[in-house]
């Protein structure tokens, strides 16, 4: 899915700044763009008060008890204790001590317990509150301990995330730190209001390294996210290698927006970025875009289209010029293949195949496409996933159709959800992290409008579109289109603090909703993107430190 505006603005990665304080601003980007790095030495710094750190958390937690008389101090004799014979428990304290050593210089040996914990950090797979379901975790933090209950691995991932939050700031550096590691004392039990909390990257008009990829997961594995949609293949780039159809990573990967060189990913790559996404209770949904947005495809292949010709690359942004070719039989051999082989790939549940913007595609062409097409998802044992528009085509009831509009009435949808469909929601002018933050924004599109961060939290998923009731929905996702995008801090700079607000609707109950209490809660973060790096957009709408 594209916009429909041309990219106005590109520019090179700024320099990072090795420096012992944190920087404001860094050459080469607008005012309200911060980008920082750890202190190249050691600093002794303050934490922020226990009481405002159990009351910082983003997502809000259903239910946050504070201790005032509790504190939990983390030293160099640390262990991280994980229930015995529970590998996933194991699993996570790895996790777990990977994220800590690097700031505190902390040895955190990982070592099983049995019984009773009695000191330490504890990550247990018994005695987590019954309400806490799938997902959830119940949190104790005493003067002798750290106990982090729950009933799955990703309940613990998800626990170890709150708890990197209550740790002081400067645990998100990667150099050590001379801090007083304390997390305040209180209990805490919490699950998701959503099944799915996801964001999309769009790799297909630039592309981005597996580093840049596996960043942005732990970006996302903060704030609870818990499916990431790789947009994989569009008109300007195919981004990963299918063996059967070797030039459509070769030739169609090689350019990007602009003229640039593009990139793919090899299936050795793409393996990587799920395993390393799967570690963090991240589940990637692939999508492959059909039958429009295809021209990477159609100019790597001459019979794919219907006069046997290919047209040239395309590095332009105009959307919905390009379909394959209904009536070819070849056309369903390849996307057999591509399927077959992405299927193969990704062990989530879902096949996304994109769908929308099909405007060369007669609608009956569009139909007896998805005909042909949605069989061969399910053969290959995934759910079909796509754009809203491929609910024209009568999916199956289970298939996973994402909600892109800026209204809130869409009649397929509505009849989708009344035979039993659950819908995801990204509704542009809400949650879309390419759209320009106000007209001064130097990076990415308007069509959807401006989106400042209240735009992106003050709306209930709901109860947003009609005839859509909140248990209709499975969830909520913030795409980011690449269209103007070329680095790592662009990336970062349009999706925080956006990313953060759509990932607490997606968690945290609809009672909790306050946007004073939100804006507070996410003002409090930026000390800990600062000790990671994260780029940033000082939004005027939210109380950052130091102001006023």
């Amino acid at each position: 899915m594209a916009s429909t505006r041309r990219m106005t603005h590109q520019r090179s990665r700024p320099t990072r700044v090795l420096a012992a304080v944190l920087l404001a601003a860094v050459t080469g980007l607008a005012p309200g763009v911060v980008a920082t790095a750890s202190a190249a030495e050691p600093t002794p710094t303050t934490a922020a008060p226990q009481e405002n750190r159990m009351r910082d958390v983003v997502p809000a937690p259903v239910a946050a008890t504070p201790d005032p008389k509790a504190t939990f101090r983390l030293t160099r004799s640390t262990r991280i204790h994980t229930q015995a014979g529970a590998p996933a428990a194991a699993e996570v304290g790895a996790y777990l001590a990977g994220l800590l050593r690097p700031a505190t210089g902390f040895d955190l040996p990982v070592t099983p317990v049995h019984g009773r914990p009695t000191g330490g950090i504890n990550l247990l797979l018994t005695g987590a509150d019954a309400r806490v379901g799938q997902e959830g975790y119940q949190l104790d933090v005493t003067d002798r301990a750290v106990v982090i209950r729950a009933n799955t691995r990703a309940g613990l991932v998800n626990g170890v995330q709150t708890l990197r939050q209550l740790l002081p700031a400067q645990v998100g550096s990667a150099t050590p730190q001379r801090v007083d590691w304390t997390v305040p004392g209180g209990h805490v039990v919490d699950w998701p209001r959503f099944a799915e909390r996801g964001a999309m990257l769009d790799v297909a008009r630039h592309f981005f390294p597996v580093a840049d990829v596996k960043r942005y997961i732990d970006e996302l594995a903060l704030y609870k996210i818990n499916t990431l949609h790789l947009h994989l293949a569009d008109d300007q780039g195919w981004r990963i290698e299918i063996t059967s159809w070797p030039r459509l990573a070769s030739y169609g990967g090689s350019t990007q927006v602009g003229g640039g060189t593009g990139g793919y990913y090899t299936q050795e790559q793409y393996r990587d970025i799920v395993a390393y996404a799967q570690a963090r209770n991240i589940t990637i949904i692939p999508e492959i875009d059909m039958p429009g947005h295809t021209n990477a495809a159609l100019a790597s292949y001459p019979e794919l289209n219907c006069d046997g010709v290919a047209p040239p690359l395309y590095t332009g942004t105009e959307v919905g010029f390009s379909s394959l070719c209904v009536p070819l039989e070849r056309t369903y051999e390849f996307v057999d293949d591509v399927v077959r082989e992405v299927a193969a790939l990704t062990p989530g549940r879902y096949l996304h195949i994109g769908g929308d913007e099909a405007h060369s595609t007669e609608e009956a062409d569009y139909r007896a496409f998805m005909a042909r097409v949605l069989p061969i998802v399910t053969k290959y044992g995934k759910v079909p996933a796509g754009w809203h528009e491929f609910l024209k085509a009568t999916p199956p009831t289970e298939s996973r159709p994402q909600y892109w509009g800026t209204a809130t009435v869409d009649q397929e949808v509505a009849e989708a959800v009344a035979r039993g469909t659950k819908v995801v929601l990204s509704p542009a002018n809400k949650t879309y992290l390419d759209m320009k933050y106000d007209e001064n924004t130097p990076l990415g599109l308007k069509w959807a409008g401006y989106i400042e961060v209240r735009d992106a939290y003050d709306w209930n998923p709901g109860d947003y579109l009609d005839g859509v009731a909140e248990e209709d929905v499975l969830g909520v996702e913030a795409p980011l289109w690449s269209e103007t995008l070329t680095t790592m801090d662009e990336i970062e700079f349009m999706a925080f603090p956006r990313l953060p607000a759509i990932a607490e609707l997606g968690w945290s109950a609809a009672a909790s909703h306050d946007w004073t209490d939100f804006a507070r809660r996410l003002a409090a973060q930026a000390p800990r993107w600062q000790a990671m790096g994260i780029n940033y957009y000082r939004s005027p709408q939210v109380p950052w430190p130091g102001q006023g």
